[in-house]
């Protein structure tokens, strides 16, 4: 685990997932987000071999649909996903610029009130901005 994000980065975060809830094209809320760090859950029994490769956590839904979760907190984490103890914290916008697939959601803060999931192409899109 690493240190977790100070109270008001956290906050800024989640204000800014719940002004994207209300409004998709809101900028200032999307760079506050691509410039935050999220918590990625890190599976039990996995070993970390590099320290700057991160494995992504695939869901499947039920209707075949592919996401990866991650959290402003420990948490929502753990609502979420009670099994997960471990977590990587990891720059969103890093995490955009390296996305694997447009077939691969994003869900930041799943189950919480400001959730909010984009599609591959959004995570690009909308979370690569300039200057990152």
């Amino acid at each position: 685990m690493s240190d977790l994000p100070d109270d008001t980065t956290v906050h800024a975060t989640q204000h800014a997932l719940g002004e994207l809830a209300a409004n998709r094209a809101d900028d200032t809320a999307l760079d506050t987000l691509a410039s935050s760090e999220v918590l990625l859950p890190a599976p039990e029994g996995v070993e970390d071999t590099d320290p700057q490769a991160v494995t992504l956590p695939v869901l499947e839904q039920d209707d075949g649909a592919q996401l990866v979760p991650v959290f402003t907190t420990p948490d929502r984490m753990h609502q979420a996903l009670p099994q997960i103890h471990r977590y990587h914290r990891v720059p969103l916008g890093a995490l955009a610029q390296g996305w694997p697939s447009d077939e691969l959601s994003l869900a930041i803060d799943a189950g919480a009130p400001e959730e909010v999931t984009l599609t591959g192409g959004g995570v690009r899109t909308l979370l690569t901005r300039p200057g990152r």
